[in-house]
């Protein structure tokens, strides 16, 4: 007989986390191997990848690893392929370009949009088949705070995890019946190593003021939502954005 703690268990399914040789995706990608899924590691190359998959299989875990860069399309399409069918989609990965408006030409806008959103589009298009198939999907698009509060300096980020955010109400809206759901995970200031330098300036210390919690996140703590988002416990969640912000965005500042 199976208790309510079973429904966070991942026994069969496999995951695909990009991004995940470090930061938020690297702990994702940890949770959902300690539930019990086959985890998909993804870097832009082997190199990258390979000490986080050693330190998997060290620890027992079942865990493959697929390298490509998400602007080269026929890459993602042959490891997605050689991954075998995936049940979970955590699309982590997110490139940044932290300039004003006025200083970003028109083709770089370009690009971070295409590694941004439309590649999390052609990644959503590989797995789904699989999941409508097997009448069972998760798909976890990783977007930002930022989708609903802008800041200076980061239109193109911005404009890409708005463009997710709203990919994944229509992805809701139309594979609800299929046994897919489509939710967003929505962080705010996380300590990862990518922030680190911000962490360090008066605006990372802007910032830890800004949030109720009066800190940045530990990257662990974006585990548990990833795990229940993933988890048959969150079988009825679809089309949400789960926040994990200690509150900023429920506040404004007096």
């Amino acid at each position: 007989m199976s208790t309510f703690p079973d429904q966070f268990r991942l026994d069969g399914r496999t995951a695909l986390i990009t991004g995940s040789a470090r930061g938020l995706g690297w702990e994702m990608a940890r949770a959902l191997a300690e539930a019990g899924a086959r985890v998909l590691l993804h870097g832009r190359t082997r190199d990258r990848i390979e000490p986080r998959l050693a330190e998997m299989r060290r620890a027992g875990f079942a865990a493959d690893a697929l390298a490509f860069e998400m602007g080269d399309r026929a890459a993602m399409a042959a490891e997605v392929a050689r991954g075998g069918p995936i049940d979970i989609l955590i699309h982590n990965v997110g490139e940044r370009d932290r300039r004003p408006f006025a200083e970003i030409a028109p083709e770089d806008f370009a690009r971070l949009i295409d590694v941004d959103l439309n590649a999390a589009h052609a990644l959503v298009k590989l797995v789904v088949p699989g999941m409508i198939e097997r009448q069972w999907g998760r798909l976890i698009l990783v977007t930002s705070i930022v989708a609903d509060l802008a800041v200076p300096g980061a239109a193109s980020y911005i404009a890409a995890k708005g463009g997710l955010a709203a990919l994944t109400r229509a992805l809701a809206a139309e594979l609800g019946a299929t046994g897919i759901t489509s939710n967003s995970l929505s962080p705010g200031f996380f300590a990862t190593e990518t922030n680190a330098q911000l962490l360090a300036s008066p605006a990372g210390e802007r910032q830890r003021e800004r949030c109720p919690a009066k800190r940045w996140a530990d990257p662990p703590e974006i585990a548990g939502a990833a795990l229940f988002l993933a988890s048959p416990a969150a079988s009825y969640v679809n089309g949400h954005a789960l926040v994990v912000d200690g509150g900023v965005s429920a506040t404004y500042l007096a």
